[in-house]
């Protein structure tokens, strides 16, 4: 039974993107989204994660679990899911200095420091 998927990408290679939109509609750049079999949401899956390169992916499925999704990742983010009790939350990696001409960022101490 096909359900709605949604799939985010950064930096993919263009033969990835076309692959996307033989099954997905792209309303912005870099996000798809489509009512997939899970069959065909596993092929997606596995093309994109297996031909990531420097880019990165994210898919979010329907799932018979707590929070009734599923994310899956591919490639670098700074955004990690992390599962914590069976919830699925996102730990945030910390910036590297000087990527981006940025470095990390702090913030004041405050009363409860």
């Amino acid at each position: 039974m096909p359900s709605m998927t949604v799939l985010a990408t950064t930096a993919v290679p263009d033969h990835v993107r076309g692959a996307l939109t033989r099954w997905m509609t792209e309303p912005a750049p870099g996000i798809y989204i489509g009512s997939l079999s899970a069959r065909v949401r596993d092929e997606l899956w596995a093309t994109v994660s297996a031909s990531i390169g420097t880019g990165a992916a994210l898919l979010a499925h329907p799932d018979a679990n707590e929070q009734g999704y599923t994310l899956l990742t591919a490639g670098e983010r700074r955004r990690v899911p992390v599962d914590f009790d069976g919830l699925t939350l996102i730990a945030m990696r910390p910036e590297e200095a000087g990527v981006g001409g940025v470095g990390a960022q702090s913030r004041a101490a405050g009363p409860l420091d």
